[in-house]
């Protein structure tokens, strides 16, 4: 009986001792998130800016990644965009009088434009409701990526928009995409262009830094939404592409898009809610303006002033100096030129961007 009680104590004492340490481990953690120094950082952009990449890409490289479930979510993004680019790529042929020539590829043309956006609706599966996208219509699609007259298209089209826009990776990885049961890769979802509506937070920690970005909506009617977000702003991570020079909005076909870029930019740059922020300037796409500046050139209108011709550098230089022109307040500009889709690239520029956030923090709180 007295071993029986001894032991029932001991254990008691164990337990008391083990909720003791995790209180203590508790409040260590608790004291140690203190110490951190919070940034919250504004991510800013018109749509098509690849903003959105950029804020995954930080995920991917200083956060816990991207779980199934969110990988998952991209899949009827990433059918949509192979189906809606092969249906581009035949009314392109067809409107240049071309046709596929490869030995058994008879009404392929005809077979990809019956997929209408009732291609991709929703259907029961093992999974539950999935789109429907199936190995039969990936292959078609594989077939008419690799005829020869797209080949073709590509060298005597290339500077249609159409064109330039779309995204090789999902034609020559369709075959997996299309596999039953694919779930997408870190690198589909960061080539699937989507624009999220409303506000959302990222919180990434870095030493005893902890940031917290807050995401908005890229779309006009979202930009009212944007003010309870101004406050006790670290810095501004402004993104906007390069090749979209000679492109226009998807909500308002008579607005050029760096025009509006512009003036979102002079809006925010200029604002009294930012008299204390730093503004680092991502000037994205550097990818896909190096392939279409000498295929579409002059830049036209909005840059006369370029010389050189198709000179990426010059380009690219004097869209800088556009923006630079904006800043009437004289905060303090950090540009990067970025490709968002390249995590190598962008794990560099963020570590710029992180001493320069780092910064900016110190100076608000005193230290520097």
């Amino acid at each position: 009986m007295g071993s029986t009680i001894s032991t029932i104590s001991r254990k008691r004492r164990e337990r008391a001792r083990k909720r003791r340490s995790d209180e203590i481990d508790a409040q260590i953690e608790k004291d140690s998130m203190r110490l951190k120094r919070e940034c919250r950082v504004l991510l800013l952009g018109s749509g098509g800016s690849d903003k959105s990449t950029i804020l995954k890409q930080i995920r991917i490289i200083h956060g816990n990644g991207l779980s199934s479930a969110e990988l998952a979510e991209y899949r009827p993004v990433i059918y949509r965009t192979i189906l809606d680019g092969a249906r581009k790529l035949v009314l392109l042929m067809r409107k240049a009088g071309l046709e596929c020539t490869g030995h058994a590829n008879g009404g392929l043309t005809e077979k990809v434009l019956t997929y209408s956006s009732r291609s991709w609706e929703v259907e029961k599966g093992e999974e539950g409701w999935v789109p429907n996208f199936n190995p039969d219509m990936a292959e078609t699609i594989h077939q008419l990526w690799n005829d020869p007259a797209i080949l073709t298209l590509m060298n005597t089209h290339s500077e249609d928009w159409d064109l330039l826009n779309l995204e090789p990776h999902f034609f020559k990885e369709v075959l997996r995409i299309g596999a039953p049961g694919y779930l997408p890769t870190e690198s589909d979802v960061l080539r699937a262009h989507h624009e999220p509506v409303g506000i959302t937070e990222t919180d990434i920690t870095m030493g005893t830094l902890l940031i917290r970005i807050i995401d908005v909506g890229s779309q006009r009617s979202e930009r009212k939404k944007w003010i309870h977000c101004f406050e006790s702003i670290t810095s501004i991570i402004f993104c906007t592409a390069l090749s979209e020079y000679n492109e226009v909005l998807l909500e308002d076909k008579a607005q050029n898009r760096m025009t509006q870029s512009l003036a979102l930019f002079e809006s925010v740059i200029n604002s009294r809610w930012f008299l204390r922020t730093s503004i680092i300037l991502f000037l994205t796409k550097i990818d896909v303006f190096k392939n279409k500046l000498p295929k579409v050139c002059p830049i036209g209108a909005l840059l006369p002033r370029v010389h050189g011709g198709p000179d990426i550098n010059k380009g690219a230089k004097y869209i800088l100096w556009k923006f630079m022109q904006t800043n009437r307040a004289r905060l303090s500009v950090y540009p990067h030129l970025t490709q968002a889709s390249d995590t190598t690239n962008i794990r560099l520029v963020f570590c710029a961007v992180k001493e320069t956030i780092n910064q900016n923090a110190l100076k608000d709180s005193g230290i520097l």
